[in-house]
C-alpha cells in the first residue's frame, strides 16, 4: 500500500520549487524586509499564559465535510448549538444535470480523492460562471464527477463530495472540537491545491503560485521560521516520513530555502515524544504529519487501493495531544489542528474576500485554466480565501465549549505566533488576520488539568468501489 500512495503522491506532494520573478520581487532585500509589517501589539496574558505552540495541519478534508454535523453531539454533550452546520436539505445538481446530490453520511472511511485544484475550486463556487463573484456553490459534484472519470474512479458520478462524517466515525475530533474551542469560520488561504495552502501556512504567501511549483530552484520568501530563528526563539519541525532517506523531503519546508538553511531543526517525529518527556518542547513546533504512509487523512489517490482512512489519521493526531497533555508542557502550551484546504468536498459556507499578501496574482496559471480565458471577480486574484476547514484549539487556557464566528484562514496561526514572540508579520495577509487569542481565557482556565477524551477507533470499514 505504501509503495503505491508514495508513487501517486509524489505527483501531489512534489517538494521541489523554482524560484519565480514574483519571489525575487519579494525577497529582494536582505534577511526578512521587503513586504514584512510591523509586529502586533504586545499581549502580557498571552505571553504569561503560554510559552509553547505546536500546530498540525492534515489533509484535504472540509468543514461540512467533517464537522457539519457537530450540533447534535454539542447538545448531546449539554453545549449549545453554536456551529453553522450542514443545512438539512444541503445538496448539488447531479452531473448528469438531471435531479440533485442530498448530502449523506458515509459507512467507509475512505473515499476517492476529489480535486480541490485551481479550475475545479472556481467551477465549485458557481458551476455557470466560475469567475463570478457570485457564490451558487453548485459545481461539487460536477467536478468531482470529471475528475473521477479521468482517473478512472468508481464515483464517476461525483457523489463522494457530499459525503460526511460524525461522531461515529471521528469521536476524538468531536470531543476536542466541543469540550476545547473551534471555529465554523475558519477558511484556507486560497481557492486551490495543497502546496500553495501550505506556502501560506508558512510564509503568508505562495509567491504567485496557483499551482505546485516546479524546477529546481526553492522559493526564498521569508518563512514563519525564518523570524524565530532570526528572534532566538527556540522551534522544531518533527517530520513522520523520511522521502529517498530525507527529512526534509517529508516536510512542506523543503519547499522554501529556509529548510536547507536550518537542517538541524527538522527531526524525527519521535523526537516530539522524547521532549515533551525531557521538558525540552520547543517554544514553536510544527508536526507534519505522514503524507506518505497514509497517515495524514488525505483522500485516496489510487482506485485499487482502499486507504488513506480518516479514522486512522485521527488516531494518529491524537497520540500527539494526548502526549502533550501528560506532559510537564501542559500548562503553558497551545495545540492547533486544522486541514490545508478543503479538498473538493461540499461546504456550504463560500469562500470570504481577503487581503492579497503582496499584490502579486497568480503567476503560473496556463493558457486554458479558469480567469484566463475572461475578466474575472475577486477569485481570480489572492484576494479571496478558499474553502472552509476544521479545525480546533487544545490547551488550559482554551475556552470551553467555544466557537469562533471570525472570518479567519490559517495563517492566522502565523498571526498568533507573531503576536506571542513579538516578531513582525510576514505579509499584509497574516498581518490582517485575528490573532486568535479570543480561542482563549487567560484568567479562568478551564483546563489545567486536561478531559480524558474518547479513544479514537480504526476498525471502520474502509473501501472505495462503491458509496456510502
Amino acid at each position: 500500500m505504501i509503495a503505491n500512495r508514495t508513487a501517486l503522491t509524489l505527483r501531489k506532494f512534489l517538494v521541489v520549487s523554482v524560484t519565480l520573478a514574483a519571489a525575487a520581487v519579494l525577497s529582494g532585500c536582505q534577511g526578512l524586509v521587503g513586504i514584512s509589517q510591523p509586529p502586533p501589539a504586545d499581549n502580557p496574558a498571552l505571553d504569561a499564559a503560554v510559552s509553547h505552540i505546536v500546530f498540525m495541519v492534515q489533509e484535504n478534508r472540509g468543514f461540512d465535510h467533517y464537522f457539519g454535523h457537530l450540533n447534535a453531539y454539542r447538545v448531546a454533550n449539554g453545549f449549545h448549538a453554536d456551529v453553522d452546520g450542514t443545512p438539512a436539505n444541503a445538496s448539488n445538481p447531479a452531473a448528469s444535470g438531471s435531479g440533485s446530490v442530498p448530502a449523506f453520511h458515509l459507512l467507509t472511511a475512505c473515499v476517492e480523492n476529489p480535486s480541490p485544484s485551481w479550475n475545479e475550486s472556481h467551477v465549485d463556487f458557481n458551476r455557470q460562471n466560475p469567475t463570478s463573484n457570485d457564490a451558487t456553490l453548485d459545481g461539487f459534484v460536477q467536478t468531482a464527477a470529471k475528475d473521477a472519470q479521468g482517473e478512472h474512479f468508481h464515483d464517476v458520478q461525483g457523489r463522494r463530495v457530499m459525503g460526511y462524517y460524525d461522531q461515529t466515525d471521528l469521536p476524538y475530533y468531536y470531543f476536542m472540537a466541543t469540550y476545547f474551542a473551534t471555529s465554523d469560520r475558519w477558511f484556507s488561504p486560497v481557492m486551490t491545491r495543497t502546496q500553495p495552502n501550505r506556502m501560506y501556512i508558512l510564509a503568508a504567501t505562495s509567491a504567485g503560485h496557483a499551482y505546485p511549483p516546479t524546477g529546481g530552484g526553492l522559493l526564498t520568501v521569508p518563512t514563519i521560521f525564518d523570524e524565530l530563528q532570526q528572534a532566538g526563539v527556540s522551534w522544531k519541525i518533527y517530520v513522520t516520513d523520511k522521502v529517498n532517506g530525507s527529512l526534509l523531503q517529508g516536510s512542506y519546508i523543503s519547499m522554501f530555502a529556509a529548510g536547507k538553511k536550518y537542517p538541524q531543526n527538522v527531526v524525527p517525529v519521535a523526537q516530539y515524544f522524547s521532549d515533551l518527556k525531557n521538558g525540552t518542547l520547543p517554544q514553536v513546533a510544527l508536526i507534519e504529519s505522514g503524507y506518505f504512509s497514509g497517515l495524514d487523512e488525505h483522500p485516496g489517490e489510487n482506485p485499487n487501493l482502499p486507504g488513506p482512512s480518516v479514522e486512522v489519521g485521527a488516531a494518529y493526531v491524537s497520540t500527539f495531544i494526548n502526549a502533550l497533555m501528560g506532559s510537564s508542557s501542559w500548562a503553558h502550551s497551545a495545540f492547533i489542528w486544522t486541514t490545508d484546504e478543503a479538498g473538493g468536498f461540499y461546504d456550504h459556507v463560500p469562500p470570504q474576500p481577503a487581503v492579497s499578501p503582496d499584490s502579486i496574482p497568480p503567476q503560473d496559471l496556463q493558457p486554458n485554466d479558469i480567469c484566463t480565458t475572461s475578466g474575472g471577480g475577486r477569485t481570480c486574484d489572492f484576494t479571496s480565501t478558499g474553502y472552509r476547514v476544521p479545525m480546533f484549539v487544545v490547551s488550559p487556557y482554551a475556552r470551553k465549549g467555544f466557537v469562533s464566528h471570525t472570518v479567519a484562514d490559517t495563517t492566522a496561526i502565523l498571526r498568533l505566533i507573531e503576536t506571542r514572540f513579538h516578531l513582525r508579520s510576514l505579509t499584509l495577509r497574516d498581518a490582517n488576520q485575528p490573532d486568535m487569542t479570543e480561542f482563549f481565557d487567560f484568567s479562568h482556565p478551564s483546563w489545567l488539568t486536561p478531559p480524558t477524551p474518547p479513544v479514537q477507533p480504526t476498525t471502520g470499514a474502509c473501501y472505495l468501489d462503491h458509496l456510502p
